[in-house]
């Protein structure tokens, strides 16, 4: 038997070896002998010692890949050891995130894809769609549609009711006048009677009623008011009775008059080109035409401007004394204005006309409304004349609001003032106790449910955001939310229109609160995040 190559053996087992200890853990490589080699091979890198790499490799036994990685770990350890700046991440906890999503959604506005890339940004776990739309889902399935008052007590508000549509699907909304606080929103399958009915049974049985209504002339609205409170007086809307029908004959009727003055201008231009006798004598009859009917344009537009603007001087409470006006001459007044209108001779008026002829009976209810707010300022000692200055200023701050066109808004503002610089000089240190008293009475007076299309500017970035897929959960949210957030601006400001409905101060940010109802409801809810 020959013998064995025993050099090619030893060869053999140690490049075998070599190959298997690159994948099993060495218990001969302690952490000091680790931490030497990834000195050594720090230092090696740091100096530029050719060769040291491959030389521990060996020495060790171990891959060369093996003391880079040490030579790395070490490394990152150096600013920690040796006083460089770290930059750690900030952990943010799950009731924060949400926190943040609340915020976007509700305060920011923004879409589910926008928070989502957010809350990426910001290295937040909530990051998916799918989890944004849940979680906004389940805090709004948490919420009520309706306010309820404490206990047994029955509150009593003025009712603003109109319909928001997203896409074909209504949206019922109820809003008190004062405080703008949201009373009950739901979706609806329609508009009609029974909808509206069951709508303001549920806010009577949590202890809100009705101390008047204010609405448009919709069948179902109206329809609804008869048959489920028709002991509770329904003042028609102002604006949808009268502005929003006849105002867009203003423009019109401008639009008309323009283009008759162009049309007479061209016919005008085109005498001078005619050469023969009877070419001139067509463009000059042509031309007699044309300033026939600009004339009759420019009249009929100048005298139905005059007529609107007449209609809606009968509308104001106070005259230019600040005296109280009479309910029937004001009435009076409108009939006059609307005989007139149908004496223009345009036929296409006289549906409008009719119609608001329709509305006068519930018109004007909001002057006795008045005359119990003025009666109840009177009983407090105000003198007279700084009552009428004040209740004119009060006029013409409400014309200011409503003013669209700048130099309408610059005479509201300074005719305002001049009658606040009056009261200023009798009331002298009680003047900002006694205006905040009379604004805040004559705030009762309601003539418009005006108030209902600045909520549908509060909701429609909602509902545009998300393509009109409107959930009653979401309605929820959107109702919380305003009902519990502070104005930054305007009359109500530094208020919620909570506070300014309960009278009790919130000391919470809405966020908080709504934690505080889903603690209530699921506590373990943030327990188990």
């Amino acid at each position: 038997m020959s013998k064995p190559n025993t050099k090619y053996f030893n060869q053999t087992i140690d490049s075998a070896v070599k190959k298997q200890l690159k994948f099993m853990r060495r218990t001969d490589l302690t952490p000091s002998v680790r931490l030497h080699i990834a000195c050594t091979a720090l230092m090696a890198q740091t100096f530029g010692e050719w060769g040291a790499i491959t030389a521990l490799a060996r020495q060790f036994m171990i891959s060369r890949t093996f003391v880079y990685m040490l030579a790395a770990a070490l490394k990152e350890t150096e600013n920690f050891l040796f006083g460089g700046k770290i930059n750690p991440q900030p952990l943010i906890s799950h009731r924060v995130a949400l926190a943040i999503m609340l915020s976007l959604r509700m305060e920011g506005r923004c879409s589910l894809q926008a928070i989502s890339t957010i809350m990426k940004r910001l290295g937040l776990k909530i990051t998916s769609v799918g989890s944004i739309s849940q979680y906004l889902a389940f805090f709004g399935a948490l919420l009520p549609n309706t306010l309820t008052t404490d206990s047994d007590i029955i509150q009593m508000v003025v009712f603003l009711s109109d319909e928001i549509f997203s896409k074909d699907t209504p949206i019922l909304v109820t809003v008190d006048s004062v405080s703008s606080a949201i009373l009950r929103i739901e979706l609806a399958d329609s508009r009609k009677a029974e909808e509206w009915k069951n709508h303001w049974k549920c806010l009577e049985e949590n202890g809100i009623f009705a101390a008047y209504l204010v609405c448009d002339e919709g069948k179902g609205l109206c329809s609804a008011k008869e048959e489920a409170m028709p002991e509770v007086i329904r003042q028609s809307d102002t604006y949808h009775a009268i502005a929003h029908v006849l105002g867009l004959w203003v423009t019109r009727l401008e639009k008309a008059a323009c283009g008759a003055i162009e049309n007479e201008y061209k016919c005008f231009k085109n005498l001078d080109s005619a050469r023969s006798e009877k070419v001139i004598n067509k463009r000059i009859e042509r031309f007699e035409i044309a300033e026939k009917e600009a004339i009759e344009a420019i009249t009929l537009y100048d005298s139905f401007q005059f007529l609107y603007s007449y209609l809606l001087e009968q509308l104001c409470i106070f005259d230019e004394n600040g005296e109280l006006r009479d309910r029937e001459q004001a009435e009076e007044n409108i009939k006059i204005g609307l005989d007139l209108i149908e004496t223009l001779g345009k036929s296409s008026l006289t549906a409008p006309v009719n119609k608001v002829r329709r509305t006068l009976p519930n018109l004007f209810h909001y002057f006795d409304v008045a005359i119990e707010v003025v009666e109840k300022l009177e009983k407090q000692g105000i003198d007279k004349d700084v009552l009428c200055a004040l209740c004119l200023a009060w006029q013409w701050n409400k014309g200011r609001i409503k003013a669209k066109k700048a130099n309408r808004v610059q005479l509201c503002t300074g005719n305002e003032r001049d009658c606040l610089e009056f009261t200023i000089g009798h009331l002298q240190e009680d003047y900002e106790d006694v205006k905040e008293q009379v604004y805040g009475e004559l705030d009762k007076i309601v003539q418009s449910s005006a108030l209902v299309e600045c909520i549908n500017s509060i909701i429609r970035p909602y509902l545009d955001s998300s393509k009109n897929h409107i959930t009653q959960e979401t309605l929820n949210l959107i109702m919380f939310y305003h009902n519990h957030r502070r104005y930054r601006a305007g009359k109500r400001q530094g208020k919620t229109p909570m506070e300014i409905l309960n009278g009790k101060e919130q000391e919470k940010d809405w966020i908080e609160l709504l934690f505080e109802i889903v603690e209530q409801k699921d506590p373990s809810f943030f327990i188990s995040q």
